[in-house]
Parts: structure tokens; sequence; C-alpha cells
């Protein structure tokens, strides 16, 4: 499959301003992303943005960068956007969404989230790590995947969740939210009116479950950072070198 790399990094951000340019190691933290996307191998690496500042520097880094617009809700839909404006002829059969705030993602962990694609009825592919630390269980911002075991390495969703779930003895999982889509799937996707449990859990992907659109899990083994907050870029900081 023809698979195109689509980086959604917008300016604003409550809690740690203009995010997506926060220095690490000498560079932006956008262009670690797109750094460790190219090494993936996947297919082409554009970073869909709705700012200038942050188009400068990716191109100054000689990486690929798009303008869409600054009205998006959310990343599923910027992507969409750049994907009309740079893949307009419908190359792309597949296209991996790679959050802006991962520095620290590893580019295998991109390239497994194809490996769900080996089926042909998924939709949607995404990445799960087992749950390690007690607190992370009952923490509502580790979002948890409950699935069914569709192979040794692999989950098929079933829901969702802020909670702790699913109960009883077994693993938990941590979702990791990096998305890979069918073309087809993320234009239906994004087409979706929002549903009642993606407002009242305050997560996209629930979408597509209510919708009837089937999300399969590879299971890695290390949970990328996700940078929210001065504490996490002083986190990354250090794990990158200042």
């Amino acid at each position: 499959m023809s698979t195109l790399v689509l980086i959604p990094a917008r300016l604003g951000s409550t809690r740690l301003p203009k995010k997506a340019l926060a220095v690490i190691a000498g560079r932006p933290m956008v262009v670690h992303v797109a750094e460790r996307a190219a090494a993936a191998g996947c297919g082409r690496v554009v970073v869909a943005t709705d700012a200038e500042e942050i188009l400068k520097e990716v191109e100054a880094a000689g990486f690929e960068a798009v303008m869409t617009s600054t009205g998006h809700q959310s990343g599923s839909d910027r992507i969409h956007e750049a994907l009309q404006k740079v893949d307009p002829q419908g190359g792309a059969e597949t296209i991996i969404n790679v959050q802006g705030d991962l520095p620290t993602i590893d580019p295998e962990a991109i390239r497994r989230v194809l490996v769900p694609f080996e089926d042909p009825a998924c939709d949607i592919a995404t990445l799960a790590a087992e749950i390690r630390h007690d607190d992370e269980r009952t923490n509502p911002n580790v979002v948890k995947l409950v699935g069914s075991p569709i192979g040794p390495e692999r989950l098929r969703a079933l829901y969702f969740t802020r909670a702790t779930a699913p109960w009883g003895e077994g693993p938990h999982y941590h979702h990791i939210g990096l998305y890979a889509y069918r073309r087809e799937s993320l234009e239906r996707f994004v087409g979706l009116s929002q549903s009642v449990l993606e407002k009242r859990e305050k997560l996209e992907q629930l979408r597509a479950l209510e919708n009837g659109m089937r999300i399969d899990a590879e299971i890695v083994d290390t949970v990328p950072l996700g940078v929210d907050g001065p504490d996490d870029l002083d986190r990354a900081r250090q794990i990158l070198g200042a």
C-alpha cells in the first residue's frame, strides 16, 4: 500500500504555548517528530499546520509542510484537509497520523501501526502497550484500550475509556494515540457527527466504534512520551539531551 505520514501541529496550546516549536536538543519538537517519522521509512512525511511559524521551521529543517485551517477541532480533521492538498489525485491508500507532540516516538512503532492492515476488515489501526504501573490504571489521563485478543500481539478494540477497565484479573492496556487509516476510512470518519460516548469520555476514537468501524491495535513494548505541559517538556529534554 502507498502510505503518507501526516503530522498535525497547531500553534495554540493551553498548557504549553507554542508547544510544537518548543526547542529540544537544539531543534523544535515538531522537527524531532518529523525526523522520527522519516526514519520509519513508511512513505512521504508532511507536517500539517495552522501557523506560518511552524511551516517555516519545518521547511528550514528540510521537511515538507502544508498550511491548514485554524478552525479544526481535531487532528483527524486537520490531516484530512492536508490529505486533500498534498495528494489530490488519491495516490496514498493509507494515512498514518503521528501526533506532533511525540518527540520520543520510536520509528519502529510507526512502522508497527501498519501491521493490523494485514486483515482487510480492519478500518483503523492503532497501538497499545500493557500498563506496568498501578497508578496508571486509575489515572484518567491514561486512556485504556479494552479489546479482545486476536493474536499474540494484537487486540480488536471494543472500547476506549479513561476509567480502569476491564474489571477482574488480567492486563490493562495503555492506548497510544497514533493511528493509521485506510483512505476511505478517514474520509468516512471525518464525515461522521460527534457521538454520545465520544463527548462523554472526550475520546474521538469512540466515534468510529459507535458507528461500526473496526479498530485493531498492535501491542508494543513502550509508550512514547507525550508532551502536554512544562514537566513533560523537561522530561523530553532530559531524554533527548536538553
